[in-house]
């Protein structure tokens, strides 16, 4: 029988943890995050790409805690706007703004463009140690509306309409959106390759030493 695994979400959000914990629940993984231990030092997410802010995360966790460790960047792509906010998304009305602030200030940079595409990516990033890492990474394209609607889910939702579904993403239940959002279907992937990554991980976690004890 397989030894169960820890593995560190690089966050402290509970939604977020519980959601990899329910999809990898069937797998001999034991998930923490970061409440779980003492305090670390913040990661600053200053690289270019989703990709380098979740693989600084990913590596930063693992170095300090010396346990494998999955973290994710995520954010919205909007083309009339070149790609803004992007890797910006979290900060895009200033740092302590509201997900309401973020939200009045892209519709105010949409009024009048008829370009209303849009997409949501995600990359996650699963470190160990001595910095190698795994990606996967994912994508739903939509729309920007003129106007929020719907009072599920968080951040740009309500202003991201899903042609398929034919409603934004705040009126999708979280069954709804899971299924067809870009951290959906990247964490998917990741469940659909868990074992992969469980032996991967075995490969690349540094051997401890072991000491004899001599009488």
């Amino acid at each position: 029988m397989q030894h169960s695994i820890t593995i560190v979400i690089a966050t402290r959000n509970k939604g977020k943890t519980s959601e990899i914990r329910d999809l990898l629940k069937d797998f001999p993984v034991n998930i923490k995050n970061l409440d779980d231990f003492g305090p670390i030092p913040e990661i600053e997410e200053d690289g270019d790409t989703f990709d380098e802010n979740a693989y600084k995360k990913a590596s930063f966790t693992a170095r300090i805690l010396g346990l494998p460790a999955i973290a994710d960047d995520s954010g919205l792509l909007v083309e009339a706007l070149g790609g803004a906010p992007g890797v910006h998304s979290a900060r895009y009305a200033g740092e302590n703004a509201t997900d309401e602030q973020r939200r009045d200030k892209l519709l105010d940079e949409m009024k009048g463009k008829t370009d209303r595409m849009a997409a949501f990516e995600c990359v996650i990033s699963i470190a160990v140690p001595t910095g190698v890492a795994l990606t996967y990474e994912a994508r739903c394209e939509g729309l920007i509306t003129t106007e929020p609607s719907g009072s599920n889910g968080f951040g740009y939702d309500p202003v991201f309409y899903y042609p398929p579904l034919k409603k934004t993403f705040a009126e999708l239940t979280m069954e709804e959106k899971s299924a067809v959002s870009h951290r959906g279907k990247a964490l998917r992937e990741v469940q659909e390759e868990c074992d992969k990554v469980l032996i991967w991980i075995r490969q690349n976690m540094p051997v401890q030493d072991k000491f004899v004890c001599k009488e």
